[in-house]
Order: C-alpha cells, then structure tokens, then sequence
C-alpha cells in the first residue's frame, strides 16, 4: 500500500495511506482532537477535515483556539444564517457572508425589511439546522455549471462574483440540507459542529460597498465554541457599553467634542486634572530614566517631511498650509522635529545613549467615518521619545524601554502580550538593514524571556517596532506602546557623531511610546476604570457633604484643610437631603465622601464613605489626611 509522510505541529512524522482525509489524522491522533477538529493546514493551505492527503506534507489540526480555525467557524456560522433566511424568507436573494473580528454577517436582497422580532425567528431556525446537523459537502463546477445553477435560482448577485474570477479559477459550491452557496471554503463538517449562536443587530450595507449599487440588509451575528464563551462575551459587551468613554467622559465632566471641532477634542476642567496627574507621572517617570525632555513645533517646512520620507509614504494622512508663499506642514509625527534637536550641535560618543523625551502635539488626516471619541481623533499628543545611541547600546536601550512600558502598565494593572511586526511592504532602506534591525529586537526580547507573536508586514515605514497590546479589567485588548528600531532616518539626514576613534559614525534611532496617545490612553482608563478612577488620579479626591446650613462652616474648614494640603476637595452645601448629595457623589465616581455633622463639628471627625467599601464610619481629620496622603501619589497604586 502506498503511503506518505505527514509532519505534525509537535514535530512528530506519522505514515498514512494515500487518501487519508484530514480528519482521519485527527482521530489517529486522539478522540479529543478529533471532536474539536474544524479544518486542517496542509502544506499552508486550510482544507477541509474530509480533504484527502495525496502526498507528504506539513499538517496541522485547527480548531477554534486558532483564529483560522475560529474564522472558518464563523464563515459557517455565516452559512447557517444564509439557510435559515432562505427557508423563512422565500425569494430573498443572497449578497456574501464573511467572517469578521468576532463574528460574522450576511449581505441579503429580501423583499421585506427585517425586524429584530425576525432576528428571533431566525435564529431559532438556525438552532435547527444546527439540530439537524447537516454535512458541508463541497463540489467543484465548471463555470458555464455554476452559471447556470445560480441563474436559475434566481441568484443575480452570485453569477455576478462568478463572472469576475480569474479564468483559470477553481470554482466551487457548498451544500448542507437544501440550501446551496457559491463559496471557495473551507467549512467546518457539519453545521452540529456550530455549539453556541448569536444574532447581534441589523444594518443597511451597499452591494460591494458603492453607493451606486442596491442596499441590501445586513444581519451580524456571532459564534463560540460553548455557551458559557458566548455569555461571557455578550457580557463584555454590555459592560463595554456601560463604561463607553464617551458616555462616562460627559456625565463626569471629562472631555467633549464639538461640532466645530470634529476629531478635536476639549478637555474640560476635571479632564485637565486627570490629564495632568497623567503627564506629572510620566514626566517623572521619565526623569527616573534618564530621559530629557524637549519640544517642537507642529509645523515645518516642506522640504523637511521630504527627506523624512513622510510626503512619499504618509501624505495623504497629513495637513498642509502656506507660509510667505512656502509649504509648510502640520506635523503627524513627532520624530522629524527630534531629529533636529540632534542636529543644533555635534555629539560625542560619550553622550549616548541620548534619551530626548516630548509630549508632542500631533494631527492626522482622519476620515468622519472613523472618528470615535478619544479612541480616534485628528489631534492628539504623543508621549513620545527618540534615543540615539550606539550599535553596541541597541539591545539594552531596547531591554530599558521594555521594563519602562512594563512599568507603567502595572501601576494601571493591565496585562500585556507583544508582538513584533515586520517590514511593511511600502518601506525605506535595504533587506539587510531591516533584518538586522529586526533581529536586535528580537534578541532584547528573547533576552527577557518575553513570549511574543509575529505580525508580518505591520512595521512602520522605516524601521521594523514591537507593540504592546494591553489587556483591560473587562478582557478587550488595545494597542499602545510601541518600540521601532530605525537605521534609515539617521541616514536620510546624515546624523553623525564622534566616536572613540575621533572619526564621524552614524548613530542608530529608537523610537518609542508608553501611553501612545495621551487621549486615547485616557479613553482607555475611562473604560478600565469605569470612572472610578485610583485616588491619585481622581479629579475630585474627596467631597464634604454638611448634613445641615448649620454645619457649612465645619464642612468649609475641613475643605479648606485638605485643600491646603495639596488635596483636590469640594463641598456640597447645596440644600438638599444628605442621602442625594450622596447618591450625586456617587454617580460622580469620587473615591471619598466625608459626612459631617454635629458629632463630626464637636470631635474634629469627619465620616467617610469609602467609594468601594461603603462606610467606614467616623474618624478623626488627622487619620483620614493620612490615610488620603498614602493614596494620593502613584508610587501608591490604589
């Protein structure tokens, strides 16, 4: 009997027959691999469980803990939802119904608007096909067939898509039940194989995404692997929802945006002390590291983003305007204007590394469409720092900024995972530069023993980065903190320095943030924190509520006291019952509430109300300053 050899994900080789499918390896391999099989990757190619093997290969089981294997669960979560609109629906046509980032939709030409009450009757249908646990049988057609076949269904919009691929296309179809889908695959076995369905919202999308064309209805959904996945995530989302930045940052006086201002947020008083808690801690955090910080200006000549490489690679995200007839623009990042700060004087090799640090003010070029609150704006300021050093410095500078950003992310209590990205395919410099570039961020990684994926082709223009992607208290992920190593900009501006032997070398550039962007790492805590920010960084740190007029007097001196003592305090004297003014402080997410009355006035006490603990009842002025002082610095981490 003829046999092949098939290489596994934990190196092993097995022996197979000829024409053992995907899913017979899996069984070969264990009973619960084979239950949670979904598709495999043969030679890099995803096929489905009952594709035969032919020849040797490198072979991996893929099962929802993979996102491919996660994405081909959604596409036929996609196809489920397809079949049960068809069934309920006679007539209605079908557009596509991909996968997308956590779940899945379908593009549909019904004659009748759906409602969400039919979104229930659709996902019951769903439940039953499901139930019924339908094959996915794959068929490979000639196109005058499949042509033919969706002609006659009446299917217009599939003999469009048909008539646009290659000539040379493999064109297959997928059916489980009656229902019958133009689609290159693969899919899971079978629709028994879908554990846990969601029908989340309705929305109109244009065919292929012109306005020129029919708006069809778009039903999004999702799918998990269990139940209890999917509750957990619908969860997320309800609490995303009630920690929405955008939400919290006006009930609690943060931040606005106006229409006269689209992507150019206002910061509001309150919002001002929580911003400047945040740079008064990076500004010493930064001082600790040996960082000095410099300014530039937002607009610059023409010539100057041309030999940067920003008006080749980065033009269209930029803004411009004219000065005394020249071209000037709008600076979207901040590394050009550091670069000549180096510049203003000759360096010795002495000096490095040269850590120059700037809360620099940057604007993009962003579309309406993708504006979010503090998440994505057209300005915002960059934490950034740019360290010159030598070549022999590179792997320690790089093992500093890693346990700098580390640092900050702890006082937050957020986790991490990194990634490295790699050359993007529009980029400066040689193969060998970005390769040695890459490798020494590999190296300062692997150095401390960091766990990291590779993200190929997600660097930066010039220089190959590692990003931190940080985890919040509700499981959502955010990109922030990044590190790019940069050969090229030292060399399109010809920086030099003196070395040891009295002669001109070049000097290589990190690039580097912690926040990322100062407004979206707000929008970011805003959500973390859900408003109830850590006492250090609250913009009201206490309240003094007098039970009645006749106790303003003592709620005015205990104010007065804290405030002299570098506390951020205020006093509801408003005459209103105690149990509002409480519940107002609340809402207003201040971390202590101190009542006072005539027990208070009599003993110099004040009784606290702890945000998180409740009360904590009464105790003395002296006590709670200290207890106050303990929690009003970042070295605290409350």
């Amino acid at each position: 009997m003829e046999t092949i050899k098939v290489s596994l994900k934990d190196g092993s080789v097995r022996e197979y027959p000829v024409g053992t499918t995907i899913g017979q390896v899996a069984e070969s391999i264990s009973r619960g691999l084979a239950s949670k099989a979904l598709v495999g990757k043969f030679n890099e190619q995803i096929k489905d469980l009952s594709h035969p093997l032919m020849e040797d290969g490198q072979l991996e089981i893929l099962t929802f803990d993979q996102e491919e294997g996660r994405e081909v669960y959604r596409h036929s979560s996609a196809h489920i939802l397809a079949q049960a609109v068809q069934k309920l629906f006679p007539g209605t046509r079908l557009g596509i119904g991909p996968a997308i980032e956590n779940g899945f939709y379908y593009d549909f030409d019904c004659l009748q608007s759906f409602t969400p009450q039919d979104l229930e009757r659709i996902e019951k249908e769903m439940a039953a096909i499901v139930k019924a646990d339908y094959p996915f049988v794959r068929q490979e057609v000639s196109r005058e067939e499949a042509i033919r076949i969706f002609t006659e269904r009446g299917e217009n919009y599939k003999v469009e898509l048909i008539n646009e691929l290659p000539e040379d296309a493999t064109i297959s179809l997928y059916q489980q039940g009656e229902f019958l889908d133009l689609c290159a695959g693969p899919h899971v076995p079978s629709t028994g194989k879908i554990r846990a369905l969601k029908l989340m919202s309705l929305a109109g999308a244009y065919w292929r995404g012109s306005e020129k064309n029919k708006m069809l209805q778009r039903i999004y959904g999702t799918s998990f692997a269990n139940k209890a996945d999917l509750d957990q995530y619908l969860f997320q989302l309800e609490e995303a929802k009630r920690r929405d930045h955008r939400k919290l940052g006006a009930e609690l006086g943060l931040f606005t945006i106006l229409e006269e201002g689209p992507g150019f947020p206002f910061f509001l008083p309150k919002g001002m002390i929580l911003r400047n808690q945040l740079e008064s801690y990076w500004r010493e955090l930064h001082r600790r590291w040996g960082y000095q910080e410099i300014r530039t200006p937002i607009i610059l000549r023409r010539e100057m983003w041309e030999q940067s490489g920003h008006w080749d690679h980065y033009k269209e995200n930029m803004y411009f305007t004219k000065i005394d007839e020249d071209d000037f623009a709008v600076k979207p990042m901040n590394c050009p204007g550091a670069i000549l700060v180096y510049r203003t004087q000759l360096h010795s090799y002495r000096e490095f590394p040269l850590r120059l640090a700037e809360m620099g003010l940057v604007h993009r070029h962003e579309k309406s469409g993708v504006l979010h609150g503090l998440m994505r704006v057209r300005a915002f300021t960059q934490d950034d720092a740019h360290i010159f050093c030598l070549p022999s410095q590179i792997t320690q500078e790089i093992k500093g900024v890693i346990d700098l950003v580390d640092e900050v992310y702890r006082l937050f209590g957020f986790s991490y995972h990194v990634e490295l990205s790699t050359r993007p395919e529009k980029s400066m410099g040689s193969p060998e530069a970005w390769e040695q570039a890459t490798n020494a961020l590999r190296t300062a990684m692997e150095e401390k023993g960091m766990e990291y994926k590779v993200n190929e082709g997600d660097g930066a223009f010039y220089g190959p980065k590692i990003d931190f992607h940080l985890r919040d208290s509700i499981g959502r992920t955010w990109q922030c903190g990044t590190i790019q190593l940069d050969f090229q900009m030292p060399e399109k501006f010809d920086l030099t320095y003196i070395g040891e032997d009295g002669q001109r070398h070049r000097p290589v550039m990190i690039h580097r943030v912690a926040f990322g962007s100062i407004e979206r790492f707000i929008g970011i805590l805003i959500e973390h924190y859900a408003g109830a920010f850590p006492t250090w960084l609250a913009p009201i740190q206490a309240r003094v509520i007098p039970i009645t007029e006749r106790h303003h007097e003592y709620a005015r001196t205990v104010g007065t006291n804290l405030a002299a003592q570098g506390f951020r305090v205020d006093i509801d004297d408003r005459s209103e019952k105690v149990g509002y003014k409480i519940r107002e402080g609340q809402l207003a997410k201040i971390p202590y509430l101190l009542v006072v009355g005539d027990k208070e006035q009599e003993n110099s006490l004040v009784a606290v109300r702890d945000r998180a603990k409740g009360d904590l009842g009464a105790i003395s002025l002296t006590t709670f300053v200290a207890q106050l002082q303990a929690e009003s610095t970042w070295n605290s981490r409350a």
